[in-house]
């Protein structure tokens, strides 16, 4: 499973790196077959976000460490390093920049972007 996340360097400009999440095989349902899973993840919230269409954000900080599924619509972000990326429906966005100058996002098109966020411990 692969995912875009937002680090932050030494001087706090934010940048994109795609990683590929590790699934071994575990028996995490007894009696049926393995299926592949992570590990778990601690989390303290789990939010619905919707973006209204044509909404654009300011320069911001993630509010806390964070994982977002996008559902639907296409969802914007321009990392401190000027790149931007988008993301839609089944695409998965972690966010780290907790500390330095942030990110820009935005819901590009004439549609809402919804996604579900996962707040990390």
């Amino acid at each position: 499973m692969q995912y875009s996340i937002l680090l932050e360097d030494s001087d706090g400009i934010s940048y994109f790196e795609d990683r590929v999440a590790d699934l071994p095989l575990v028996n995490f349902v007894p009696p049926a077959a393995p299926l592949n899973m992570s590990d778990p993840l601690a989390a303290t919230g789990f939010v619905f976000l919707t973006l209204p269409a044509g909404w654009k954000g300011i320069r911001h900080r993630s509010p806390n460490r964070q994982i977002a599924a996008i559902l639907s619509g296409r969802f914007r972000v321009e990392a401190g390093s000027g790149e931007i990326r988008d993301f839609t429906a089944g695409d998965l966005f972690w966010m780290e920049d907790t500390t330095g100058a942030g990110h820009i996002s935005s819901a590009e098109g004439d549609v809402p972007a919804t996604m579900v966020i996962t707040q990390l411990a």
